[in-house]
């Protein structure tokens, strides 16, 4: 199994690829990531709950890399860092759409009642798994909509931030050591991306 070091090791590799020209490189870039960005886009997943009962991890994944792979032709990036934020943003990006989409009166997901998670391509389905939010009222899921909008206007440190924590669970030491700043750096970060997030709501948080 390829450690940390040599999966940025081949992103870096890659990034002086495209930095020359060579547009095959993001094809790399995708191989290299493949499973870091299957494992980023359920665990984002797992925080849109209007989106996870239509959609799986499959779906969002397969979408954010087409969204990834073209952005990767269209910035310079300098780091492996750089690039899993862009990817984050991407896949955050390809949630809000989905989203968007199961939102609104006329959709699918507002005319039918499910009980039940939509299971994974790999998964067993010889038993669905009930998800609690699956009857959550529309304008709940809405807001959680609202939420995830607010996220994606934060500044590039803050949203950065508020992605590892809200999204990935990490604690605020480990994201000091990966992002190479103070805890104290971090904290007040986390701190002024929530405040903004709830200004941006008017407040009021989803449930």
């Amino acid at each position: 199994m390829d450690t940390d070091d040599t999966i940025a090791a081949q992103i870096a590799s890659c990034l002086e690829r495209l930095a020359a020209g060579d547009m095959t490189a993001r094809d790399t870039v995708l191989e290299v990531c493949s499973g870091r960005l299957r494992g980023l886009a359920s665990r984002m997943l797992s925080r849109f709950p209007n989106v996870r009962r239509w959609d799986d991890t499959d779906d969002v994944f397969q979408n954010a890399a087409m969204r990834l792979h073209r952005a990767l032709g269209q910035m310079r990036l300098d780091s492996p860092r750089s690039v899993m934020a862009l990817a984050a943003t991407q896949i955050h990006r390809e949630l809000i759409d989905l989203a968007r989409r199961h939102a609104g009166p006329t959709s699918f997901a507002a005319n039918h009642s499910t009980s039940f998670a939509r299971p994974s391509k790999n998964a067993d389905t010889s038993a669905p798994l009930p998800i609690e939010d699956a009857e959550s009222p529309p304008e709940e899921l809405d807001r959680w909509t609202l939420f995830h909008e607010a996220i994606g206007g934060l500044s590039d440190d803050q949203r950065e931030i508020f992605q590892l924590v809200w999204y990935l669970g990490a604690d605020q030491k480990t994201i000091a050591s990966l992002l190479d700043i103070s805890e104290r750096t971090v904290k007040s970060r986390w701190r002024e991306a929530r405040e903004a997030v709830r200004a941006a709501l008017g407040g009021q948080a989803p449930g």
